[in-house]
């Protein structure tokens, strides 16, 4: 798992890269023309890391399984890119700000009140942010979807990295409760969760930093119902 995470990062990593470059095909004179280019070219950024995390999910999951001795041979099934019209309203989103609006307009947001660079800087970050989601999707559900078509595999659960949102850490700390119909793995934008696959014959543990987070939950969020998030979060905060 620590190598599957350290590959999707650094495809994320040449991601955001690559996504630096395109900066350049925005231009302020005439928005309306050039921000659905960057967008085009975004798409096809997205496409192209997004198909590398499916491939590189794919060498993890055999792995796993060798690793887990299950008999049979199988096939993992590459998940596909989201649809352009998925990509294109998330980056519509991350731009939506950059549009010039009258100050005094009540409909005008903060953001858009700030010089262009500023906007610009803030639709970069945005847009990095549900791209990197788009792209690390394909990778966990091409897990899922082996998980889903492979007789010999029974579950999967949720791996978050250390410095994970308390959101995340909760549902890590369920555990391989995960079963093979289950299609919602609720990420976030910058989201750096994994899936683990979980094989017949196989007993799946929480690891140690997992653990910990479950002994701060049930002691100091369990039980609140309706505030479990809130004091889970304060928790971690404050034994971290």
């Amino acid at each position: 798992m620590t190598r599957q995470r350290q590959v999707q990062r650094g495809l994320t990593r040449l991601l955001v890269r690559d996504m630096g470059t395109l900066r350049r095909l925005i231009r302020s004179q005439s928005l309306e023309a050039t921000v659905p280019d960057w967008i085009e070219a975004v798409r096809a950024l997205v496409a192209q890391y997004g198909s590398a995390s499916a491939t590189a999910a794919a060498s993890y999951y055999e792995a796993e399984r060798v690793a887990a001795a299950v008999t049979g041979q199988f096939t993992v099934p590459l998940l596909g890119p989201p649809p352009d019209e998925q990509v294109n309203n998330s980056l519509r989103w991350a731009t939506k700000d950059l549009w010039p609006r009258d100050p005094d307009d009540p409909g005008t947001t903060e953001a858009q009140k700030l010089p262009l660079d500023a906007r610009l800087d803030a639709a970069e970050k945005k847009a990095e942010a549900v791209a990197q989601k788009l792209v690390t999707e394909q990778g966990r559900g091409t897990v899922q979807e082996a998980v889903r078509q492979d007789r010999q595999a029974v579950a999967w659960a949720r791996s978050a990295a250390l410095g994970a949102c308390a959101f995340c850490r909760v549902l890590a700390i369920r555990g391989a409760v995960y079963k093979q119909d289950t299609v919602d793995f609720r990420a976030h934008d910058g989201c750096h969760c994994m899936t683990v696959p979980v094989f017949r014959g196989q007993r799946f543990e929480l690891s140690d930093k997992a653990k910990e987070w479950e002994r701060l939950y049930r002691e100091y969020a369990a039980g609140h119902s309706g505030d479990q998030l809130r004091l889970f979060r304060r928790a971690i905060a404050e034994h971290s």
